[in-house]
């Protein structure tokens, strides 16, 4: 075909993809050299053309998981709207047009739309969710969008053909909460002539960027509007991906949007929020339970805190490592405090203290050391152990222990025990007390 075309002067390119589950910036030389030989090979066939060999590894094949297939979606708007260039636009559109848009055909939402929120549906029972259903179902006399904040939507492309706009790879990063309370609001009434007729409006504002950091940029500034957890603001980080597609894949969820994974059905006790996985890796991996106690909204606000927690360093298997002792701790204390035979050394300085509460994250750090059979181990030596499965009789005497070292350390210091645990200097103090074995221990691998 190539010589048939010769007449015509085509242009050709030709690309070879190495596709494996290595390191694009650890290639082999050998490899390397062979592309170039292969590269020489394909221009004497093929005189002139332009031939390219394209090395993709590991992370790249997890990146292009993620490339969601462009899709476009049209938004009938009310006559008049604002264009600022070609890029940007703020529209009103009727609530049940606004409902057109965000779902399918069988009236189902759209769910794919929200990937890029920083939380799910909280649910109708919010305060702010119940003020918007009451804005919905008394405030008729106004219009809707004089009331609300309204919407903000990312696309890769936009254009207005007449009274419709048409979107690319369309993203609400604001407004989950109103969505969702405006489609079950009309859902409800799909028979209501009254709803049928709605005229009242939304604002919506589209952004049109394929600017990832300008993406982000608009997320955070448009959810900062609203109260939202530090860490909720990093639910789009790649790092966060990672983790998500892990702990699916061992049947674990983990909620980098807030309530996404109870709003599907799935069980709590396998749920691991953001926070809750930073406490549980600040104290198992970088054995500091006391900043995880005291300090649990704050580890992830500055930036080198946040890198320090959630590392390309360190492997998936630690993260579900630390949820999965920590949730296996929530549930084995609770068992023992309610028991009725505990033989626990809590005297009467726990009345207003409850060891699973207090002392989990510290029991969690203790662990390691008793099975690593040491006090100072790095984080990679957590990684050695990751498919342990703590027995009762282990986890049993370690908390007993750490309840008399506590005992011993509040009455040293003469300190309440909330106040007490907190201290860096009671984590030294049971590093230094605490008795170590060599122990045999099991793995679930």
């Amino acid at each position: 075909m190539y010589l048939k075309l010769a007449s015509k002067h085509p242009s050709i390119e030709i690309t070879y993809v190495y596709a494996s589950k290595g390191d694009v910036s650890a290639i082999n030389p050998k490899v390397y050299n062979q592309s170039e030989v292969l590269k020489e090979n394909t221009v004497r066939c093929f005189s002139g053309a332009k031939v390219n060999v394209s090395f993709v590894g590991a992370r790249e094949l997890i990146d292009s998981s993620r490339l969601e297939k462009s899709y476009t979606l049209q938004l009938k708007f009310i006559e008049n709207y604002i264009s600022r260039g070609e890029d940007n636009y703020v529209i009103l559109a009727s609530l049940k047009d606004y409902y057109t848009f965000v779902t399918y055909d069988n009236n189902e939402l759209r769910t794919y739309i929200f990937a890029f929120n920083v939380r799910d549906y909280q649910g109708s029972n919010v305060e702010v969710n119940k003020d918007i259903k009451n804005t919905l179902e008394l405030d008729k006399k106004l219009d809707f969008w004089w009331l609300n904040n309204g919407i903000t939507i990312l696309s890769s492309r936009a254009s207005v053909a007449g009274k419709t706009i048409s979107l690319d790879d369309v993203q609400v990063v604001n407004g989950l909460q109103t969505t969702n309370t405006i489609y079950h609001y009309i859902k409800n009434r799909e028979n209501d002539n009254k709803v049928l007729k709605e005229e009242r409006a939304i604002l919506i504002k589209i952004v049109v960027t394929n600017d990832p950091e300008t993406r982000d940029r608009v997320i955070k500034a448009t959810n900062f509007q609203t109260p939202i957890p530090p860490a909720s603001l990093k639910a789009t980080d790649p790092i966060q991906l990672d983790i998500e597609n892990f702990f699916l894949s061992h049947e674990w969820f983990y909620d980098r949007r807030k309530n996404y994974y109870k709003n599907t059905g799935k069980a709590l006790d396998r749920i691991i929020s953001i926070p809750y996985l930073a406490q549980s890796v600040i104290a198992i991996v970088f054995h500091e339970p006391d900043i995880a106690r005291s300090r649990p909204s704050s580890i992830l606000k500055k930036d080198n805190d946040y890198k320090r927690v959630f590392s390309q360093r360190i492997s998936l298997e630690v993260y579900l490592f630390c949820a999965k002792t920590m949730k296996k701790l929530e549930s084995f204390i609770r068992g023992v405090t309610s028991s009725k035979s505990s033989n626990l050394p809590i005297n009467e300085n726990w009345k207003h203290a409850s060891p699973i509460r207090i002392l989990i994250f510290h029991l969690g750090m203790l662990l390691v050391v008793k099975i690593l059979n040491k006090t100072d181990y790095k984080p990679k030596d957590v990684e050695t152990i990751k498919g342990i499965d703590f027995s009762d009789e282990l986890m049993n005497t370690t908390l007993y222990e750490l309840i008399q070292l506590t005992n011993n350390y509040v009455k040293l210091k003469e300190l309440p025990i909330n106040i007490g645990i907190k201290q860096k200097d009671f984590v030294t103090y049971i590093l230094e007390h605490i008795t170590l074995n060599n122990l045999n221990h099991k793995s679930t691998e």
